[in-house]
């Protein structure tokens, strides 16, 4: 009866530490109740625990449907293998996936659109670990049995296949290390930064600065030299059309 009473106990108080991560992450949470009936990322992780529970036990179809009637109710699909921390938090949550040998640490925050998948169809660990304190940011794609350490955080739409090392910022396709994407103190998890683009696009960008750049003194240069009579063979060169161009980038 005692073990009874233990097990209820901290069957409860986990649900009121889930409860309690959703109001430090979702401005937008008004109630318990509405955390409890309204949210899909986290009746999505209740539902894991009971999933994973069975898998452990041997109860692999059972873990299985379990898995498959949450995603039919929220969008989010966590195969019941995964090992999954505490006080994590899925906003939103529509089109997560998290793979079998997928790892999450304790206080990580993925928001919608996450993928958490692999890159082969070998058995064994092919799926990303995650330390403690991640946040992973809309649409992003972590592939491969990678590891993303403590405190590091991937930027919207990010493709993720390398290792990101602890308090590490990675952003974009390829994703690449950057400083920290921050806005009012807080991690830009949908990508709006002051530097939105892609490092590879930002680069790019630059180039075409320069080469118009280039093309306007070449112009002055050659009107010059034929003011002083001098003569230049060869058809002229057509304008470079940089709007058109940085319209292609984006």
């Amino acid at each position: 009866m005692q073990a009874q009473d233990t097990a209820n106990f901290r069957m409860f108080s986990r649900l009121k530490e889930q409860i309690a991560v959703v109001f430090e992450r979702d401005p937008a949470a008004r109630s318990t109740w509405e955390i409890i009936t309204c949210y899909p990322g986290f009746h999505a992780l209740l539902m894991h625990r009971l999933a994973h529970r069975l898998w452990d036990g041997g109860f692999k179809w059972l873990a299985r449907l379990t898995s498959h009637i949450a995603r039919w109710l929220t969008g989010i699909e966590i195969h019941p293998g995964a090992t999954i921390g505490r006080r994590c938090f899925i906003d939103h949550g529509m089109g997560v996936v998290i793979g079998e040998t997928a790892e999450i640490g304790a206080d990580c925050t993925l928001y919608h659109g996450v993928t958490l998948g692999g890159t082969s169809w070998a058995k064994g660990k092919r799926h990303p670990t995650l330390g403690n304190g991640v946040v992973i940011g809309a649409g992003a794609k972590v592939l491969g049995p990678i590891t993303i350490g403590d405190g590091a955080k991937i930027g919207s739409n990010a493709v993720v296949v390398k290792p990101v090392p602890a308090g590490a910022t990675a952003i974009g396709v390829p994703a690449r290390l950057v400083e920290s994407q921050e806005v009012n103190g807080r991690f830009a998890a949908y990508g709006m930064t002051r530097d939105m683009n892609d490092p590879v696009v930002q680069a790019i960008h630059e180039l075409i600065d320069h080469s118009a750049d280039v093309d306007r003194r070449l112009d002055h240069l050659c009107a010059e030299l034929k003011r002083l009579g001098l003569k230049i063979d060869g058809d002229e060169i057509a304008p470079l059309d940089t709007n058109h161009l940085n319209k292609m980038v984006d």
